[in-house]
């Protein structure tokens, strides 16, 4: 490199130079006609030239926006920043005197990129900063902050309204002259934080919570805040919780009570006999297992209780039981309530669409009342539902996995119905897994007086009657009827007796005509209803049976020409000992 003695450098000055070359920032040193004297290795990597083409150059040839040549005429240090090749470069400019003259101008550059990522974050430090600062002030609590000295530091202007003070009057004074019975100043020294603590502030009674600050490891102070400004408002919200937590305990109650749907237990079913006390063993029995049941049985036996009953001791007796009469839903409607529909499944089809009664029974039980009465197209996707555990909504295209029990009933006899088409085999089979029936009030002996008694003493509550027994007429009236209604046909007859009777007692004259005229055709030896008749022909023929097979229920159904689950429930029925 060169070295003009213009520039009053001699040799000695060389040691200065060699010190220059190298440091780690850069340095250019030019002339009065701006031309390039001193350039070091770093100032030629910031041009990305070497050291040798650049001396003796003209600045603005190596460097077309420096403006160092002005520094000498000037005769003043400048700082600027410019970019050399897409790179941020801070410069320091200072001109160079001999003996009073600037002679020459010396430029140090050093890399901007740290400076510039540093003042970045100090921009965001900055925001984040004020985003705090104007939390703090604006912030609805009351918070004041000291130093381990117990100085007020900070304290918020919503806690300054409250004490009737300004943030100028309370920052720089000791906490307790602020706030007489704080301890701020206490947690500051101790380090022990105090949480929920009543304090009197201005007459009122306040909850308060006292932290302390800490800075590696160190306490430098404590904030305080005012949970409640009143414990009366602590009170008042301690109460509204307590109401809603009595609320939520009630809803939960009717919840569960909604869910549960089942209105009858074991302890409804009335009744001594030897096959209703069978029934409900079996009955019990099924409960406590997973498979489809069916219960089976003339109109009005009861096989509804004996479906809730099942629910009511089973695992599942704390989820939905949902009833579903299939005879009683028109065939165009049955398809959208069992299964449900999406919105826009059809014209008039409820906003956002509808659960059906298996979507309903998630988790419980499902009775299907009457399924004899189920339409055939509609006994395949029943079928469906019950192979596969899931559902899919009318209108939709997601299939729902099911977790359900079915309990099934009918009156019908399905074997008759499956043979002559009119009921889908495989559905039988999948219904006809444990099979329970339910037996008819006249065979059921000893039951109708039981049941009398019960009844008049149901609606004695329930109409607020005096009536509480039967006349001995009407009592042998009733334990040779046949009964062709059941349960059922009995509750009728009394509820209607109960009303128009006069006195406390249940007399002849109080039945309806069509059971006063089967006592006078009883009384003449004449024949019983037919169905009374067929009855016991069933009967004395099923024993016939049995007898001369030697008990063989196979052979005795293959005599018979019946279906041997026709004779197993024949047999049920009658209380036939086999």
């Amino acid at each position: 490199m060169g070295v003009d003695n213009r520039m009053g450098m001699g040799s000695e000055e060389f040691t200065m130079l060699n010190v220059l070359e190298a440091i780690r920032v850069g340095v250019i040193i030019i002339d009065k006609e701006e031309v390039i004297r001193f350039c070091n290795q770093a100032a030629a990597d910031f041009v990305e030239r070497k050291v040798p083409d650049i001396l003796n150059c003209k600045i603005r040839e190596v460097i077309p926006e420096s403006e160092l040549g002005q520094v000498i005429q000037a005769g003043k240090p400048q700082s600027a920043r410019l970019y050399i090749n897409g790179r941020l470069v801070i410069t320091n400019r200072s001109p160079i005197y001999y003996q009073g003259e600037a002679i020459a101008a010396v430029a140090v550059f050093q890399d901007g990129s740290e400076l510039q990522e540093l003042l970045s974050r100090l921009d965001d430090t900055q925001s984040i900063l004020t985003s705090l600062e104007n939390i703090f002030e604006n912030a609805y609590d009351g918070v004041i902050v000291v130093d381990r000295h117990g100085i007020i530091t900070r304290i918020t202007k919503a806690y300054c309204r409250f004490l009737h003070i300004t943030q100028e009057e309370a920052v720089g004074k000791y906490v307790t002259e602020i706030l007489p019975n704080s301890r701020m100043h206490i947690v500051a020294q101790s380090g022990e934080a105090e949480i929920g603590e009543l304090m009197n502030i201005r007459g009122k009674e306040a909850m308060v919570m006292r932290i302390p600050l800490r800075e590696n490891g160190q306490i430098v102070g404590a904030v305080g805040k005012v949970m409640f400004r009143d414990v009366q408002e602590l009170r008042s919200l301690a109460k509204k919780l307590n109401l809603l937590e009595n609320k939520l305990k009630f809803y939960e109650k009717e919840l569960q009570h909604y869910q549960q749907h089942y209105r009858y237990t074991f302890s409804d079913i009335i009744g001594e006999s030897r096959t209703l006390v069978r029934a409900k063993e079996l009955a019990d029995k099924a409960a406590q297992g997973k498979s489809t049941v069916l219960l089976r049985g003339e109109s009005g036996t009861g096989k509804e209780l004996f479906a809730h009953s099942i629910h009511a001791v089973s695992a599942r007796h704390a989820m939905s039981f949902v009833r579903v009469n299939c005879g009683a839903i028109p065939a165009e409607l049955l398809e959208s309530e069992l299964f449900g529909y999406e919105e826009g499944a059809f014209t008039g089809a409820k906003k956002g669409g509808k659960p059906g009664k298996f979507e309903l029974a998630h988790g419980g039980t499902i009775f299907l009342d009457e399924v004899g009465d189920l339409p055939l197209a509609m006994q395949a996707k029943v079928l469906r539902v019950l192979q596969e555990k899931e559902v899919e909504r009318v209108g939709g295209n997601r299939l729902q996995q099911l977790d359900i029990r079915v309990i099934a009933a009918t009156h019908r006899d399905l074997e008759q119905m499956v043979s002559a088409g009119q009921f889908r085999q495989d559905l039988y089979y999948r219904l006809n897994v444990f099979t329970l029936t339910i037996p008819a009030l006249r065979e059921r002996e000893g039951d109708i007086l039981i049941l009398s008694d019960y009844l008049l003493s149901k609606f004695r509550r329930e109409l607020g009657s005096t009536v509480d027994r039967l006349e001995g007429r009407v009592a042998s009236l009733f334990q040779h009827y046949h009964w062709p209604g059941n349960v059922r046909e009995l509750q009728n007859v009394i509820e209607r007796a109960v009303n128009v009777a006069e006195g406390g007692i249940i007399v002849f004259e109080d039945l309806p005509l069509y059971l006063r005229d089967f006592e006078g055709r009883r009384s003449e030896g004449a024949l019983q209803p037919l169905s009374s008749e067929i009855a016991e022909a069933e009967r004395r023929a099923i024993v016939r049976a049995l007898k001369s097979t030697g008990g063989n229920k196979v052979r005795a159904a293959e005599l018979l020409g019946i279906h041997r689950a026709n004779l197993y429930r024949k047999i049920e029925r009658y209380g036939i000992d086999a």
